[in-house]
């Protein structure tokens, strides 16, 4: 039963972040880019530890060792801080469905870096399937032209985007060896509130002080807010990294190929964008490949 429901819960994470590409493209029309990343950490690590607090686990921050902080202040800084940079921009640069479809080479280059530093074995579907999952991603980024790769035809968007791909495969490998010792809520809260410091320091040289910005927010902007820090934040982050912990790093990272589906589809719902062929088709390949990747790790 527990494996089943963290199951569930890495499913509701895939909902929950698949939403959150046009939510945090509605967000960048209401607050500069950065401040409305560091506004959403900032919020997010005040209910998390509040959450910790709630639970009589507060304690457990105080009853970490140097190394555990250092570990978080590394994970907090690629996958809080760097990827929300990458995520804000990047959002501002291309349609949000889009952007969700070059998350699914996520799994790709974690399971990479996993086999390179973890030892975990790879085998003929496991390269096959990352190789589909590239080429869907590049397909559905392209708009179904991919050789516009070697021409030039990727734009900084994308880029932008594929380092949020980069910042969450260290960010889940760097959480694999911290959490050992220490439960996912507390890892969650540490990083986000860590990651939240930092983002603020960048946003208030960037753009200065949020007040302003943040009084003239419409309800577009303040929904967009509260979804990304409820649930893309406190909820989506705790249930991965518990996914992490029970299920291993490939296992829970597989479950971000479900998040083009649902970005593509509350992109069209939400912000009215088209859903172009080879968008459907480049994450059709995209899912296709991580579930041939899926089905490799079970025979690995």
């Amino acid at each position: 039963m527990e494996r089943y429901s963290v199951h569930l819960k890495l499913l509701g994470m895939a909902v929950l972040w698949g939403a959150s590409w046009p939510m945090g493209r509605m967000l960048g029309q209401s607050l500069p880019p950065l401040t409305g990343g560091a506004v959403r950490f900032v919020l997010a690590s005040v209910l998390l530890l509040g959450w910790l607090f709630a639970r009589s686990r507060f304690a457990t921050l105080a009853a970490l060792s140097a190394r555990q902080w250092l570990g978080l202040t590394v994970a907090a800084s690629v996958g809080v801080c760097g990827y929300a940079v990458f995520f804000m921009l990047g959002l501002q640069a291309m349609p949000a469905g889009k952007a969700a479809v070059v998350v699914a080479m996520n799994p790709v280059l974690t399971l990479l870096l996993a086999a390179w530093l973890f030892g975990e074995r790879l085998n003929a579907k496991i390269l096959a399937g990352m190789l589909l999952a590239v080429c869907g991603a590049i397909t559905a980024v392209t708009q179904g032209q991919p050789l516009t790769v070697l021409s030039g035809g990727i734009k900084a968007g994308e880029w932008l985007i594929f380092g949020c791909v980069v910042c969450w495969a260290a960010y889940t490998l760097i959480g694999r060896a911290v959490l050992r010792g220490i439960d996912a809520l507390t890892v969650t809260a540490a990083t986000s509130f860590i990651g939240a410091l930092m983002l603020s320091v960048v946003a208030l040289w960037t753009d200065g002080l949020p007040f302003e910005a943040m009084a003239a927010m419409d309800a577009r902007g303040w929904t967009a807010l509260a979804w990304l820090v409820i649930g893309a934040t406190v909820l989506a982050y705790a249930w991965y990294f518990e996914g992490v912990k029970t299920l291993g790093a490939g296992s829970a990272a597989a479950y971000i190929t479900l998040v083009p589906i649902f970005g593509m589809l509350s992109s069209a719902w939400v912000l009215g964008e088209p859903l172009h062929i080879s968008l459907i088709a480049g994450c059709a390949a995209a899912v296709g490949g991580m579930t041939l990747m899926r089905y490799g790790q079970k025979v690995v």
